[in-house]
């Protein structure tokens, strides 16, 4: 099965490709939050098994949520104690999405967000990056995309 990627870019947004990203050494973990879920929605924490969405479910670095037909979900990513939105996500339907990396470095006052788009849409709707060495990628079959601060979706498309 082949893909095709679309890449879109709103309100003054700076679109950019990279081949690659790279962590922080001393980088602490942040969480996203479930805020919305119409339809069916599921998520796989960790290694279990894929299992219903629920408003105010916590993610990690590595989690998943994947929306079926007529359903959608969005999830906002939170700075490092968990109070102030960095990012929000809307998973459109018929998407699955990881949360590849979301993690703040203190000391470089920066944060790092990768998000692992397989198939679907996303609209996403980022912060400001507050320093030049954050970063803000979607990762996608063919490659990453990367904004600073702005309104943009991704979509991968399945070719039969």
């Amino acid at each position: 099965m082949g893909r095709s990627i679309l890449f879109k870019a709103t309100r003054n947004g700076i679109l950019a490709l990279f081949i690659c990203s790279s962590g922080f050494a001393q980088s602490a973990k942040r969480q996203a939050a479930v805020k919305e879920a119409k339809g069916i929605v599921e998520l796989k924490i960790g290694s279990d098994a894929w299992s219903a969405a629920k408003v105010g479910t916590l993610l990690n670095q590595g989690d998943s949520i994947r929306s079926k037909a007529n359903s959608w979900a969005v999830i906002e990513i939170l700075d490092l104690e968990g109070k102030e939105r960095t990012a929000s996500v809307e998973l459109k339907p018929n998407s699955q999405l990881r949360l590849q990396e979301i993690l703040e470095n203190k000391e470089k006052q920066s944060q790092t967000t990768m998000l692992d788009l397989s198939l679907g849409e996303i609209l996403i709707k980022a912060e400001k990056l507050d320093s030049e060495k954050s970063k803000f990628e979607v990762k996608t079959p063919t490659s990453v995309v990367g904004v600073r601060g702005t309104q943009f979706s991704v979509t991968v498309e399945a070719i039969e």
